[in-house]
Parts: structure tokens; C-alpha cells; sequence
């Protein structure tokens, strides 16, 4: 495998990600899954943080990100407050509490859109590449919990 295969996997199980994500209940929106998860990860490696900073730092729209926060506020995922030495800046954090939303998202099963990416409805091929994608995440995922990864 080279770089560009391996970037190309990459993209492909995103694509399988934002397919396995829950949707029902939360509307039409309009930010993207992928601009809402770019935003996720920046908040995990920046705990503490700026609609600015975030546009600055993933080189999204600062309107996507304002968008993508307003959607993670909204699903009880984070929260905002204003800046105690900056008036003018709204700081953003993960919310204390795990809102019902991302509970249901990380209760979600990914089987389904395995299935399909790999064309089959083999219970026995689809879990062991369930099993193969767990154990390239214990090895490359970021952070020491299960939350983070």
C-alpha cells in the first residue's frame, strides 16, 4: 500500500462513517457531518477554544464552522460561554454531561454500512472486518479512552 491508497481507504471509510451516523430526529441541517466531525476533533486536541481559532487552525469557513458549533450546541455536545477576560469572544468546550445525542450516536452500529461498502450480507465477512477495523483503531486512534476514539 502506498500514500495515496492509504488516503484513499481513509476517505472511504469516512464515507462509511458519516453512512453509519443516526439521523433520524435531527432534521434537515445544513453543515455537512464532515465539517461537524472536523470540528469535534479540533475541540478534543483543543479543549477550550474559538469559532476563530477552529477556522484558523482546519482552514474551514468560519461561517461553516459557526454552523457546525451552532448544530453541536443544539445536540447538547458542547457548550459556549463568553471569554471572562475577552467579552467579545465565546469560548467553546465539550459539554460536562454526554447529551442523549452523542449517547445514541456512539450506541450506533456500523454493520449496516459495512455491508454495504463491502457489498455483502455475510454476517461472518462483515464482522470480521468489523473486528479488523477495531483492532487498526486500538493501534492508530488518538487519546487513551474509548471516547477518543
Amino acid at each position: 500500500m502506498n500514500g495515496v491508497e492509504l488516503f484513499l481507504l481513509g476517505r472511504t471509510l469516512m464515507k462509511i462513517g458519516e453512512e453509519a451516523m443516526p439521523t433520524e430526529g435531527i432534521g434537515p441541517q445544513t453543515t455537512s457531518v464532515r465539517t461537524v466531525l472536523v470540528v469535534v476533533t479540533d475541540l478534543r486536541e483543543h479543549p477550550e477554544t474559538s469559532v476563530g481559532e477552529i477556522a484558523a487552525r482546519t482552514g474551514l469557513p468560519q461561517s461553516a464552522v459557526s454552523g457546525a458549533v451552532a448544530r453541536l450546541k443544539e445536540a447538547g455536545s458542547i457548550v459556549t460561554e463568553t471569554d471572562p477576560r475577552d467579552r467579545r469572544r465565546v469560548l467553546i468546550r465539550h459539554a460536562p454531561e454526554v447529551s442523549a445525542r452523542l449517547a445514541h450516536v456512539r450506541a450506533s452500529s456500523i454493520e449496516g454500512a459495512i455491508a454495504s461498502a463491502a457489498g455483502t450480507d455475510d454476517p461472518e465477512q462483515v464482522a470480521e472486518i468489523v473486528a479488523m477495523l477495531q483492532a487498526l483503531a486500538r493501534r492508530l486512534s488518538p487519546g487513551d479512552t474509548p471516547a477518543h476514539r
